[in-house]
C-alpha cells in the first residue's frame, strides 16, 4: 500500500531516495573518519537502524557544534592542526571547540604560501560579518521543513569561525535585494578579511525565490544581482577578500536527473560568462572575483531538506 502511494507521489519518492542517499554520504563521513566522532557516538551511529543513522548523526553534531566547523575550515583552507606536535602546549580547557593550527605554522604558511592564501587579520582587530537568509513559509509554495535546524546550526559554525552572524526570514525577492545591499555596504566590511552569505529558500535554475513566488507571478531573487551587489565595484570593503556563498535551494523542477552517478558529463551552468575588466585607479581587477559559491544541487534538479 505504502509503495503505491509513493508511486502516485513522485515527490514522495524523491524523498526518499534523496534520505538514503544522504544517509550513505553520512556513512562514508564517518567511515572514512572525515568526521572524528568519540568512539561512543561512532559505535552508535554503526548500530543504528539505516533510516535513524541520519538522526544519530545529528545527534552527535549537536554535542560537539564545532565538528562541523573543524570539517570545513580543514577541507577548504587546506589547514591541518598539529594535534600530535610534542611541542605544542595542549591546554587543559575542553576541546570541544575549533581548533586552529598552532599561530606559528600560521604565519609559516602565510609567508610561504603567500599568493595562495588569503591574508587573515588579527582577531582583535577585525570585524567578520555573515548574513543568513532563511524563507520557510511561502504564499503558494510548500512549507521547508527543517529550515529552523538549518539556521540553528549554520549560525553556531559561523560564530564559531569569528562572525557576527545577522538572520533574516520571511522576505520577498525585493526584501532580499534590499538586505543583501545594506549588508554589502556595511563599513565593518573595511576591516574584515572575508564574509559569508547562506541563503535558504526554494529556487529556479537562475535565482532564488521569494516567499510570493508562484508560476503565474515570479518572485525570484537572480544569482546575478547577487554577484553584482558583491563584486569589487559595488563592495569595495569586501574587494580582493573571499566572499563565500551558500545557496541551500532548488535548482529547477526536474525530479531524478540528481541521482544518475554515472552521467558522462555533469551540467554546465553557462551563465557565468568571462567578465571584462573594470579599470580604477590603481590596477586593473575582475568584476566578479574571490567568490566562493556552493549550491546544495545541481541545475534542474530539486532540492529536498530533511523533514
Amino acid at each position: 500500500m505504502a509503495e503505491s502511494n509513493h508511486r502516485k507521489n513522485p515527490l514522495k519518492m524523491v524523498e526518499i531516495v534523496g534520505k538514503n542517499l544522504l544517509t550513505s554520504v553520512l556513512e562514508n563521513l564517518v567511515q572514512n573518519d572525515v568526521v572524528k566522532f568519540e568512539e561512543e557516538d561512532k559505535e552508535k551511529f554503526n548500530n543504528a537502524e539505516w533510516r535513524d543513522k541520519r538522526w544519530v548523526f545529528v545527534d552527535a553534531l549537536q554535542r560537539n557544534p564545532a565538528m562541523a566547523g573543524h570539517v570545513l575550515t580543514e577541507k577548504i583552507l587546506n589547514v591541518k592542526s598539529k594535534s600530535h606536535d610534542v611541542n605544542a602546549a595542549e591546554p587543559a580547557e575542553s576541546t570541544d571547540v575549533l581548533k586552529l593550527c598552532p599561530r606559528e605554522e600560521f604565519l609559516r604558511l602565510s609567508t610561504e604560501m603567500a599568493d595562495e592564501i588569503y591574508p587573515i587579520k588579527e582577531r582583535n582587530n577585525r570585524t567578520r560579518q555573515a548574513l543568513i537568509i532563511c524563507n520557510t513559509k511561502f504564499e503558494h509554495l510548500a512549507l521547508r521543513y527543517g529550515a529552523d535546524f538549518d539556521i540553528s546550526g549554520m549560525k553556531g559554525l559561523l560564530e564559531d569561525l569569528g562572525y557576527a552572524v545577522s538572520v533574516e526570514e520571511k522576505l520577498t525577492a525585493r526584501d532580499m535585494e534590499s538586505v543583501l545591499r545594506a549588508f554589502a555596504d556595511r563599513q565593518e566590511h573595511s576591516s574584515s578579511d572575508s564574509t559569508f552569505l547562506v541563503l535558504m529558500s526554494h529556487g529556479t535554475p537562475d535565482g532564488i525565490c521569494g516567499t510570493m513566488h508562484s508560476d503565474k507571478t515570479p518572485d525570484v531573487l537572480p544569482y546575478e544581482t547577487i554577484y553584482q551587489i558583491f563584486n569589487s565595484c559595488n563592495c569595495r570593503g569586501l574587494r580582493d577578500k573571499p566572499k563565500v556563498i551558500i545557496i541551500q535551494a532548488c535548482r529547477g523542477g526536474s525530479p531524478g536527473g540528481v541521482w544518475v552517478r554515472d552521467s558522462p558529463a555533469a551540467l554546465e551552468d553557462n551563465s557565468f560568462q568571462s567578465q571584462k575588466l573594470d579599470e580604477d585607479a590603481i590596477s586593473l581587477r575582475h568584476k566578479e572575483k574571490d567568490f566562493i559559491i556552493f549550491f546544495s544541487s545541481t541545475p534542474k534538479p530539486q532540492h529536498h531538506s530533511l523533514p
